[in-house]
């Protein structure tokens, strides 16, 4: 029986563990050096099959742009398969927009992963990677699935296998506009290129985000979630070009006492800030959606 709906659908973030602008192409895109990892706060997603081949959106938490990532990726995917099906698809958004966690690209990449079943496309992964660059340079990687050693604009992936992490990952109000960043006279485009067994070799010597002391003098909310989250987990970078920040969180939360200090910390936190303790994950939880 053909399948008609597929609910509850996962959308993880990541995290850029460092970030570096080697260089630039001559149409202006900045080519990065970064390892990204999958993180366990995500997105869920609902799709519904439509017959009428028409394809919608149904926010069931936060509101998003009226023409999103995910309803551009549908739109994309039925136009290059001819397929006359639709889909209606349902988003309980989590993962903050504007923070650099690659949210929107996610829901994008789930997207397609799951129209590649619910429309019976069963196209392969190098397929969908053609269609997700043309949506965003963070789509192809979470159409890969795996963490990953990232180059070019994002589209150059190679898998890596990293240790099981732990993160607390801090996000104020603010969001930050990507083009804001990379016009900033203070981002810096010339760092060394390395490779991804220097890195394997020692990660420790890569905790540079070359993006961010640019967004530090764009918002300063950033300048103070990063000294807040150091003074209090660990020294904090920021993650992607957006405004969220991260640190490793080492050992077993509370064995010595510091999550206690956390939780009455988190009381004097604005609001609107949003803050997590999150699990690296090794694979897209559809990982096996799409046939190598």
């Amino acid at each position: 029986m053909a399948l008609t709906q597929l609910l509850d659908l996962p959308a993880p973030a990541k995290l850029n563990l460092f970030l570096h602008v080697v260089g630039r192409r001559s149409d202006g895109y900045h080519l990065l050096q970064s390892v990204f990892v999958l993180i366990d706060w995500m997105d869920t997603l609902h799709l519904d099959l439509r017959r009428d081949g028409q394809i919608s959106r149904e926010d069931l938490g936060t509101r998003l742009p009226d023409d999103d990532l995910c309803l551009r990726a549908a739109r994309i995917l039925q136009e290059v398969s001819g397929c006359h099906l639709g889909v209606h698809i349902g988003i309980e958004k989590r993962v903050p927009w504007g923070a650099g966690l690659g949210g929107g690209s996610s829901d994008a990449a789930t997207v397609l992963l799951g129209l590649n079943r619910l429309w019976g496309l069963d196209w392969t992964r190098q397929r969908l990677l053609d269609i997700g660059l043309k949506l965003g340079a963070d789509v192809p990687f979470f159409i890969g699935g795996r963490n990953a050693w990232v180059e070019g604009i994002g589209e150059s992936l190679t898998p890596i296998e990293l240790p099981s992490s732990q993160f607390v990952v801090l996000k104020p109000a603010a969001a930050i506009p990507t083009a804001a960043i990379f016009s900033s006279p203070l981002l810096r485009k010339d760092s060394p290129r390395s490779t991804m067994s220097v890195f394997l070799a020692d990660p420790n010597k890569f905790v540079r985000n070359d993006l961010q002391e640019a967004a530090q003098a764009h918002c300063k909310e950033v300048d103070e979630a990063l000294s807040w989250l150091s003074c209090r987990v660990g020294p904090a970078r920021m993650t992607g070009s957006g405004s969220a920040v991260f640190a490793r969180a080492w050992g077993n939360p509370g064995a010595d006492g510091s999550s206690v200090a956390l939780e009455q910390a988190l009381a004097a936190l604005p609001d609107e800030w949003k803050i997590r303790r999150c699990h690296s994950v090794d694979r897209h939880p559809l990982w096996a959606w799409a046939a190598d």
